[in-house]
């Protein structure tokens, strides 16, 4: 596991620094392009999905204590978190398309889709691995004895977490 998420790390590294980089070569166009993203939705966003990821990291620690069903329904509960996100990110998502602003607009809107499109993915991958954990706690596969699987699909979404801890500041606030 630890193989796979520092190859998906190291893909979002050279995604995030190419961003980077495009955006000191073109401080205007992302200066004006990032004031068409509500900063208060990708706070909102942000919110989503650390509280996914605290509800999550609860759920592993009922499964140590041999409370695998207390760490479904907390599973259950971060689906939920992780499912506010995804409605806030396919409202933006749509208002931006509505302006005409899709993957081809500019530099910043390409990268902007790129990235964030990438993580949405991660996101659902992340929401699936969580009821399929949530279902198998419920099944008894999961206790105190047999933690190991459930802890790599938290430790999955943590990742997830850190890359959009490191996205939010990069496309919605920092110039």
């Amino acid at each position: 596991m630890w193989f796979f998420i520092l190859a998906e790390l190291s893909v979002f590294a050279i995604l995030i620094l190419a961003f980077a980089v495009t955006q000191q070569l073109k401080p205007q166009l992302f200066a004006e392009s990032r004031q068409l993203l509500d900063s208060s939705t990708g706070l909102a966003m942000t919110l989503s999905l650390l509280s996914a990821g605290l509800l999550a990291a609860l759920a592993q620690e009922r499964v140590r204590r041999a409370r695998p069903r207390q760490g479904a329904a907390l599973l259950l509960a971060a689906l939920l978190a992780a499912t506010v996100y995804l409605l806030l990110k396919l409202g933006e998502y749509r208002h931006l398309l509505g302006l005409g602003l899709g993957l081809e607009h500019d530099t910043f809107f390409t990268l902007y889709w790129i990235l964030t499109g990438f993580h949405f993915l991660h996101v659902l991958l992340g929401m699936l691995i969580f009821a399929w954990l949530a279902q198998r706690c419920l099944r008894g596969r999961y206790g105190a004895d047999n933690p190991s699987g459930f802890e790599s699909g938290v430790l999955y979404w943590h990742m997830v977490d850190l890359v959009w801890v490191l996205l939010f500041p990069l496309v919605y606030v920092l110039d």
